[in-house]
């Protein structure tokens, strides 16, 4: 690993990069998800740490992209991605007193869904888990300070989503805002215990896929 200072250095730049452009792209345009997750944000937010790469010789693998761990990862993930399951099926009951579970997805297909919430799941994942969270915990030492100074920064992406594409009341705002931050230290916890993006990548499907398909 480079030296913790320079860690820090592009970890803070990068995070910056992150909350002003997509902030003004939020503001500025309200694509379709096809082509914003599945273009667009892989642009944006992966392209960028090609070079971070090449700045720190560092390979794939420094982002938790790897094989190694990887059924330990998929269990993990299941795990505490079923706790998500479970609220979105309680919450789907108590809002339609009864069970509800017609997709709300648009004039997507399913899989069409599920996709492009894999691709936004493989964007976000490798940008805060691997690269943020994993350098930061590198430099500073401390698994808990990384996990927090990363989901303040996640938890600040999602506050043009919730106010701009979302529209929520401010009530509305700070219990969606609340779920991000919940998520995100959940995420970086399943990272640091297994190293592989992979688990971050699957709980985040399952975070994101019951609220879609439940609410």
């Amino acid at each position: 690993m480079p030296r913790k200072a320079a860690l820090i250095k592009r970890a803070t730049i990068y995070a910056a990069y992150l909350l002003v452009i997509w902030g003004f792209y939020r503001v500025l345009f309200n694509l379709p998800d096809e082509v914003e997750e599945v273009i667009i944000k892989p642009v944006v937010w992966l392209l960028p740490l090609v070079y971070l790469l090449g700045q720190e010789k560092l390979g794939l693998g420094s982002l938790g992209v790897t094989f190694k761990n990887l059924f330990s990862s998929v269990y993990l993930s299941l795990g505490l991605g079923s706790i998500f399951v479970i609220e979105a099926i309680v919450a789907n009951y108590v809002k339609y007193g009864g069970f509800n579970f017609s997709a709300n997805i648009g004039d997507q297909s399913l899989m069409s869904a599920l996709g492009i919430s894999l691709a936004t799941a493989v964007s976000e994942e490798i940008a805060f888990r691997g690269y943020l969270f994993n350098r930061l915990w590198y430099a500073l030492k401390g698994e808990w300070t990384a996990n927090l100074i990363t989901s303040v920064v996640w938890t600040l992406m999602h506050v043009p989503m919730a106010i701009i594409i979302m529209k929520l009341s401010p009530g509305g705002t700070a219990v969606y805002l609340a779920l991000v931050a919940v998520f995100g230290l959940g995420s970086s916890y399943v990272f640091a215990r297994t190293k592989n993006v992979a688990s971050s990548i699957l709980l985040h499907v399952l975070w994101s896929w019951p609220i879609i398909l439940f609410r």
